[in-house]
């Protein structure tokens, strides 16, 4: 059975992983820029669905479709694509191949215009290689303990952190002369997420040779984990001379409602260390979300403010996800003051992102089918 993978840039990493899970059960994924025979895979998100939705359901083939949009709306993508990978994929997406190849009934973690059934397993980071022929970065933790209102990550992997080993990472690390990471937050490395575990993470950096980027994109970390310790294991073993990090608002009744975890204090503090450490900051901030006031807004925008003295700031406009708390919310207009100011401190070249077209902030992220 030929099984091909249909190339989304976007979907990179998950490329990687799952071409990886896949050929410990013996298929091959062949990359291919068009659905062809016997089988073609689709990873996509909630921008890029709308691109992909009529070339899979006129398809002549059979379409699997993966990834956060499918996950979070799986009867809806069931209507089009023939299979629909709920979730994570290392396991499901091979059991899937097998069932299709030997004519059974799809496995759990599958849903088809038929119904749904959910997975009954949870996937074990070392149960399965990061990247094998096709290179991807190293995820080395899955799983989100926080709830933030707007994100898909706890949804799509749960809110039990799960770590790859140090030896498995060690072993992958050592294919690359300049390593990166896949992580929701960097600095909680060999923890539950809530109550760190530097010790663990100075292990996993003592490990590792090469030039190592820690705590930036794909795999930053959170605000208030930036301690003078933790800035420390940046400067004794890493490469990276920027530290990134979200604020998301500059309101702490905004960060409460969004689940956040953190406070504005927190953020200030963080960019205060690492500009006393030498350290630049890249901020993450979302402007128009749906319960935000002029003051709520114009307090995020003084944050930018202060926020790009030292550093830079990444803007984006608020996108309701599906599959999460503020999927149904409405973003809110942005204030002309916020307009101009950000529009001054772009040309000065003190943030990038884009609060005009939410599009680019979901096609830097990946996700596993």
């Amino acid at each position: 059975m030929n099984v091909n993978w249909r190339a989304i840039s976007q979907a990179n990493n998950s490329l990687a992983a799952l071409s990886a899970a896949c050929e410990g059960y013996g298929y091959h994924l062949e990359v291919t820029d068009r659905p062809l025979h016997d089988v073609t895979i689709y990873s996509i998100n909630s921008i890029n669905e709308r691109l992909y939705r009529d070339e899979i359901a006129e398809a002549d083939c059979i379409t699997i479709a993966g990834g956060p949009h499918p996950s979070a709306c799986y009867e809806e993508v069931a209507r089009y694509a023939d299979y629909v990978v709920v979730g994570e994929g290392e396991y499901t997406l091979p059991a899937l191949l097998a069932a299709i190849e030997e004519g059974r009934d799809p496995p759990p973690g599958v849903a088809t215009a038929a119904g749904y059934t959910p997975a009954r397993h949870t996937v074990l980071l070392d149960g399965h290689p990061p990247f094998s022929h096709i290179k991807g970065f190293i995820e080395i933790t899955r799983g989100c303990p926080f709830s933030c209102g707007y994100c898909q990550t706890p949804r799509l992997f749960g809110r039990c952190m799960r770590h790859r080993s140090v030896d498995e990472i060690a072993r992958y690390a050592s294919r690359y002369r300049d390593i990166r990471f896949v992580t929701p937050n960097a600095f909680a490395y060999g923890s539950d997420g809530v109550h760190l575990r530097l010790d663990r993470v100075e292990r996993l950096l003592q490990s590792l040779n090469g030039q190592i980027y820690f705590g930036t994109f794909p795999g930053e970390v959170r605000p208030e984990c930036v301690s003078q310790q933790s800035i420390e294991l940046i400067l004794d073993y890493c490469a990276n001379t920027r530290l990134h990090f979200g604020a998301q608002s500059g309101s702490d009744e905004v960060l409460r409602r969004l689940h956040r975890g953190h406070t504005v204090e927190d953020v200030i503090r963080a960019v205060d260390l690492c500009r006393e450490s030498g350290l630049v900051p890249i901020v993450d901030f979302i402007l128009g979300l749906p319960f935000e006031s002029d003051d709520d807004q114009r307090a995020t925008l003084d944050l930018v403010r202060q926020v790009t003295r030292h550093g830079k700031a990444h803007i984006h406009y608020f996108m309701p996800l599906p599959g999460t708390p503020l999927s149904n919310a409405r973003p809110r207009r942005l204030l002309p003051e916020t307009e101009k100011v950000l529009g001054k401190l772009a040309l000065g070249g003190r943030i990038t992102g884009s609060w005009m077209d939410h599009e680019i902030r979901f096609f830097r992220r990946t996700s596993h089918l």
